[in-house]
């Protein structure tokens, strides 16, 4: 970044917003670290910390783990970064979080992606997967070179079974229940600003240009 001035964000957005693909925009083009809940709990189970050893046996036994290892988890990693940049992704994702997060941290903004569901489903819908390598390809944007083969491998693609438009669908409507808490908390600190599209690409520009006013 051009000034020593530190940033803090989260990222907010449902399950095939494209938040994955701003996220890593954001971090490229102004130089944040990319803290993602999901990364640092599997980075703690792999190298067997004491929160991951806890977290692995919540896992195997098919459930979540409960928000206070998360909280605690993300919290810890924060601290350690002080003196860097960031972007947060995937937490908070309770009020209770949100709070504990603002009470630790200064949070400078928070970027919620608004795209429309019907937009993701279609997306969605258009998804196919190389399940061994997790490679996605969507099909009138990111077509295979061979329909319906993994251009790396040419193994068969498929689609998750949960990418029904119905199973989608439920996925959003539980996002949307558990985030407007968050982003009305966030909305209320004064500090969400939500960017509204179909795609990434109409999205990105205006972030962009939100990020270059507010990093300076």
């Amino acid at each position: 970044m051009a000034s020593g001035k530190l940033f803090r964000a989260i990222i907010m957005g449902a399950p095939g917003s494209g938040k994955g693909t701003v996220s890593g925009r954001i971090v490229k083009a102004f130089s944040l670290k990319h803290i993602s809940s999901g990364d640092l709990l599997r980075a703690n189970i792999e190298k067997r910390t004491e929160l991951g050893l806890i977290a692995d046996k919540y896992i195997r036994e098919g459930k979540l783990v409960p928000d206070i290892y998360i909280t605690k988890c993300i919290l810890s990693e924060l601290e350690q970064i002080r003196s860097h940049s960031w972007l947060l992704d995937g937490f908070p994702r309770t009020r209770e979080q949100a709070d504990d997060l603002w009470n630790q941290e200064r949070i400078d903004s928070v970027i919620n992606l608004d795209v429309p569901f019907e937009v993701i489903i279609e997306r969605i819908q258009s998804r196919w997967v190389h399940l061994p390598s997790g490679r996605v390809y969507n099909v009138g944007f990111n077509d295979p070179k061979t329909p319906g083969r993994d251009d790396v491998t040419g193994e068969p693609l498929s689609q998750r079974p949960d990418d029904t438009p119905t199973a989608v669908r439920k996925r959003l409507e539980v996002y949307d229940a558990c985030t407007r808490p968050i982003n009305e908390y966030f909305d209320k600190k004064g500090v969400l600003v939500t960017f509204k599209g179909s795609t990434t690409d109409e999205i990105w520009p205006h972030v962009r240009k939100y990020l270059e006013a507010k990093i300076q």
